[in-house]
């Protein structure tokens, strides 16, 4: 990270530059002898009051002194990726909200308001994709009232780490007491080397609805009711694969149809997007690369209609599901979060 010119360090941003990625270095033990210096990079968010608030591409808010600032400067955006498929923030941000609809929902400007009776936070917060039509505290407001009619928690969901996203938004929600409760990735790659993965797809079975066995096996199907089957089934063309279970741990001809589903997977196919949701394996089942075999198949059944990209979201804490998809080729796009009202 180079912040010098002539050899010498030097804060090259101002209070103009909010709303602009920038670079900084700081000191970080008050400057004396063998004084400590640390970097941050991401959107500078605010600048008031001589301190600094800059949002990184994680979410995560950095405020800094201004007199503890040695050297800045505005940096260009990050560079095109070099794999997988090209994308901005708008289109994905659609695509993955059409893939997982709420039951109901209403438009505040711009932004969306989702709800379906609880059932993930995706399908239960406000989707700000653009302007309200309202000063942000106001609009906020506004969507903490419309959760409390529902007897809901207020939440809004949130992007960083794209051009385009949201950084400001989520400093905004901070400043009005809002407080990030969950993150995750939004992943992207080409979807035909998914569908080229080494994988027996004879073993899963596709259908347009989630039979019981499947819904069995999906961990979030706590709340049965029939807003569940409403967003699960939502989108524009949505598949169900289930890898049925047997006693061999195969998921061959002779599984047992009544032992539960060795493994499930969901996938929605939106133009040349396909996304890939609910990919489960049965403990006992797992290493098995009955998870690969499920992509695969989903992947396959995607490429025959036309799809050619994929995404898929997962958090940052799945050590084991973030393993997997590097394998396939999946990369970080952005990053989303929902923040809560206090």
């Amino acid at each position: 990270m180079e912040f010098t010119i002539g050899g010498r360090l030097e804060v090259r941003i101002t209070p103009a530059d909010v709303g602009k990625r920038v670079s900084v270095r700081r000191r970080t033990d008050g400057g004396g002898a063998g004084a400590e210096f640390t970097d941050a990079v991401g959107v500078l968010t605010s600048w008031n009051n001589g301190v600094l608030s800059i949002t990184r591409k994680s979410g995560e808010s950095v405020h800094i002194v201004e007199s503890s600032l040695v050297a800045g400067k505005v940096v260009p955006a990050a560079p095109a990726r070099r794999r997988g498929p090209a994308a901005s923030f708008g289109e994905l941000a659609t695509v993955t909200a059409r893939a997982w609809q709420p039951v109901e929902s209403e438009a505040l400007g711009d932004w969306r308001l989702r709800a379906a009776g609880g059932f993930t936070r995706r399908a239960n917060s406000a989707l700000p994709l653009g302007d309200p039509g309202l000063p942000v505290g106001e609009a906020l407001g506004r969507v903490r009232d419309w959760y409390e009619e529902r007897g809901l928690p207020a939440y809004v969901q949130t992007a960083t780490g794209a051009e385009g996203a949201q950084e400001l938004l989520c400093a905004e929600l901070e400043r009005h007491g809002w407080r990030r409760e969950v993150s995750a990735e939004v992943r992207i790659a080409a979807l035909a080397p998914v569908g080229d993965l080494e994988a027996d797809v004879r073993a899963v079975r596709l259908t347009r609805e989630p039979d019981a066995a499947w819904l069995a096996r999906y961990q979030r199907f706590s709340t049965p009711g029939p807003h569940v089957l409403r967003v699960l089934g939502s989108g524009p063309s949505v598949w169900f694969a289930t890898v049925p279970g047997d006693t061999g741990g195969t998921g061959n001809a002779d599984a047992d149809p009544d032992a539960p589903p060795a493994a499930i997977g969901r996938c929605v196919v939106d133009g040349r997007w396909a996304g890939f949701m609910a990919v489960e394996v049965a403990p006992e089942q797992r290493r098995r690369g009955l998870a690969t075999t499920v992509m695969a198949a989903l992947a396959r059944r995607a490429l025959d209609e036309g799809a050619s990209a994929a995404w898929l979201q997962v958090e940052e804490d799945n050590e084991g599901a973030r393993a997997l998809y590097d394998g396939m080729g999946f990369a970080a796009h952005h990053r989303y979060h929902h923040y809560r009202s206090a």
